[in-house]
């Protein structure tokens, strides 16, 4: 006859075998569940990075020219210049802006110059926004610039008005394959300060491999294109290479 003792060790040991069983189960469900609320919020593979682009993809005496706000009025003439000096650039549209002028997107592609989505509508300041409000302004913007574009159309970056980026809005681009980008020399075209001020700006604080910012839409654009004038000769005597922003 079994010791009675050794039988309430036994079935103690089974319990606690059973117990340990069912917390290691439990622990793999939680695990799983974790990393499955990980994997639902991580960026899709081969995303671009979410760090904000504030140079040139090309090392060197290179500069990255990008253009805000259009296309609008002064888009036209804007291309015409680059194309004398062979300068490729970087059109940072807005959604509404680009569903206006189709031609216009087309013949920044057919220049050879890049996108990138710059909102909906332009609103200031983003980050007060509801994150789906967000999610709108990224994502309907990228459709109405690649509808306009037409089939092939590249949207690489997306810069948020005014800069004012987040770590939320960095990722909503992410999640729609687009890069943050950032700027190295804010010309404040925008101020309308004078050609002569826009384009002393741009000498004094461009530094090799820089992102220069610029404005196509948004007003009156005079300026910018007098001063883009002066520029890129200056930049091209200067031995500067043009170059789009690291992707």
């Amino acid at each position: 006859m079994p010791n009675p003792n050794s039988v309430r060790l036994l079935r103690r040991a089974a319990l606690g075998c059973t117990l340990a069983v069912s917390f290691a189960l439990a622990g793999l469900g939680t695990s799983a569940s974790a990393a499955s609320d990980v994997n639902a919020h991580a960026a899709p593979a081969g995303a671009p990075s979410d760090s904000i682009a504030y140079r040139a993809a090309t090392a060197g005496r290179t500069v990255a020219l990008t253009f805000d706000d259009g296309p609008g009025p002064a888009t036209g003439q804007i291309l015409d210049l680059l194309a004398q000096y062979h300068a490729q650039a970087t059109f940072c549209q807005v959604g509404t802006q680009a569903a206006e002028n189709p031609a216009l997107v087309k013949r920044v592609i057919a220049d050879g110059h890049r996108l990138c989505d710059h909102t909906v509508d332009h609103p200031q300041p983003m980050h007060t926004l509801p994150k789906d409000q967000q999610v709108h302004e990224i994502t309907a913007a990228k459709d109405m610039i690649d509808k306009a574009g037409g089939p092939g159309t590249r949207i690489s970056w997306f810069r948020a008005p005014g800069g004012d980026f987040t770590p939320e809005n960095r990722q909503i681009a992410v999640q729609a394959g687009l890069r943050p980008l950032g700027w190295t020399v804010d010309t404040r075209d925008w101020t309308r300060p004078g050609a002569d001020s826009i384009l002393a700006t741009a000498k004094r604080e461009l530094r090799p491999g820089g992102v220069i910012l610029m404005h196509d839409g948004g007003g009156d654009r005079s300026q910018t294109v007098e001063a883009l004038r002066e520029l890129l000769p200056w930049l091209t005597q200067q031995g500067y290479k043009f170059s789009l922003p690291a992707a």
